[in-house]
């Protein structure tokens, strides 16, 4: 039936152009965002799998940052242990020193100030052992924790060491000396035994570091294994869309083309009327 009120040639011609077109905006939004599911209407269900995926990710950055300052604060005790260490191997010496008897009393009392100096230097070295505020080897920081997962369900803890002087660890007193030839004498013993301690509380604290940075490690390699999911989820496959944009351009070149012959069909009723 040759008419000019309905055209069913151009209807058809304008459909398949416009799902040309919402095919050639998709295309068009995956080059721009580089996402195959960039909103929950592309794809409700793999984007409510990668937002859970993403908030992992953000709790395994913030365990990240606690297990760095977790391993900062280790580490400066560690330093601050290992200089105490040192100076006990100097104390040792002056104490063993100083237990000559034929030593006169000039040189013992310079024996007993250098001692007394590095006695003092003890409480200085584990007194700034500070990181962020947290000192674990001054007594006042019984325990370290850090997060350990992404819901922050799990802690790795760390046990404090108190190298204060007096104490568990360092045996030798506050007023420890080595004035007299019986001081210097008794001071031997206190020093080995306070050096015994202290490679024990090396040891521990060498060991929590350690699994401290084992554990890093591990959160990092999760953290970029979860990137890759989620990227393999929703990133877009941009050499595929390219080709695909090329075709989709053609086509809607060729719709176009299309919808132009259907609208200059009813011009053949003019005929009609010559």
């Amino acid at each position: 039936m040759a008419t000019v009120n309905t055209n069913v040639g151009a209807m058809v011609a304008l459909q398949n152009l416009n799902m040309t077109n919402r095919d050639l905006e998709m295309v068009q939004n995956r080059i721009n965002t580089g996402f195959r599911v960039a909103s929950a209407k592309d794809n409700g269900a793999i984007y409510a799998i990668a937002q859970n995926m993403r908030s992992d990710v953000a709790g395994l950055r913030a365990v990240t940052q606690t297990l760095d300052r977790a391993i900062s604060t280790v580490d400066v005790a560690l330093s601050a242990a290992e200089g105490i260490s040192d100076l006990l191997i100097e104390m040792k010496e002056k104490a063993l020193a100083a237990s000559d008897s034929s030593l006169d009393t000039a040189s013992r009392d310079a024996l007993n100030e250098d001692f007394v100096a590095l006695r003092d230097q003890i409480a200085t070295m584990y007194g700034n052992a500070n990181f962020n505020g947290i000192n674990i080897v001054d007594g006042s920081t019984t325990t370290l924790t850090a997060l350990a997962d992404a819901d922050g369900s799990s802690v790795i803890t760390v046990s404090g060491e108190d190298l204060s002087l007096s104490g568990s660890v360092i045996t030798i007193a506050t007023t420890g000396n080595i004035s007299t030839l019986t001081n210097a004498s008794g001071m031997i013993a206190t020093v080995e035994t306070t050096l015994q301690n202290l490679n024990e509380a090396l040891a521990r604290l060498g060991t929590n570091s350690k699994k401290l940075e084992i554990h890093r490690t591990f959160v990092s390699k999760l953290s970029d294994a979860l990137q890759a999911g989620i990227g393999n989820l929703v990133d877009a496959d941009l050499a595929a869309d390219s080709a695909k944009l090329q075709s989709l351009q053609v086509k809607q070149q060729l719709g176009l083309q299309a919808l132009s012959i259907a609208n200059a069909a009813p011009q053949a009723v003019l005929a009609l009327f010559r």
